[in-house]
């Protein structure tokens, strides 16, 4: 396991078929361009899943900065695009996680599994790990140049106390009702 790998496990909290993916597109991407410090590289993910981590970890892409964009379509699918020279790059992981897995994945998350089972479900895990990890990303990865715009820089609003509760809230992000200015919690409360 090198470094990457290692601190991704750390900071995911376990190793999985998912943080492999993640691991293994923001290995590739690393080849191409630098981690980012700040904005400068931006990935927009189509998936909210245990993949992201290790782009977050290994690239420096993060929703705190504002340069970890999600359209959660289900895909195992990643466009990176670099703010120094414009380019754009589209990744697909093409592996099929589920292949031959389905039922026995679905009862393990159940609990459902009789400890053989249990320990065949883990032995079937950790081969497929293995194979995200070690096979040729050619074999793994659909990747693409890509023309998009570049993706809106992470913004800084004021703000402002809400009239109700009193906590304080993005400026966007805040409503009128009744008169008053108030947060998105509140207004929820008010407007049910």
């Amino acid at each position: 396991m090198d470094d990457d790998l290692k601190q991704a496990v750390e900071f995911h909290g376990h190793l999985c078929p998912g943080l492999a993916i993640g691991y293994r597109v923001a290995k590739y991407i690393r080849e191409h361009y630098p981690r980012s410090e700040d904005e400068e590289l931006v990935c927009i993910a189509e998936n909210r899943s245990c993949s992201v981590d290790a782009v977050q970890e290994i690239l420096g892409c993060t929703a705190g900065k504002g340069n970890l964009i999600f359209k959660d379509h289900g895909k195992q699918v990643f466009t990176f695009f670099s703010r120094d020279d414009g380019r754009a790059t589209r990744i697909y992981f093409r592996g099929d996680l589920s292949d031959g897995m389905d039922g026995i994945r679905e009862r393990y998350f159940k609990g459902e599994l009789s400890p053989e089972e249990k320990r065949e479900f883990e032995r079937m895990r950790a081969q497929e790990i293995e194979r995200i990890i070690k096979s040729p990303a050619e074999e793994l990865l659909t990747v693409s140049t890509v023309q998009i715009p570049p993706p809106r820089k992470a913004q800084i609003h004021p703000s402002l106390q809400c009239q109700i509760c009193h906590e304080g809230f993005m400026e966007v992000c805040g409503r009128t009702v009744n008169g008053k200015v108030v947060c998105l919690d509140c207004f929820e409360k008010i407007t049910r």
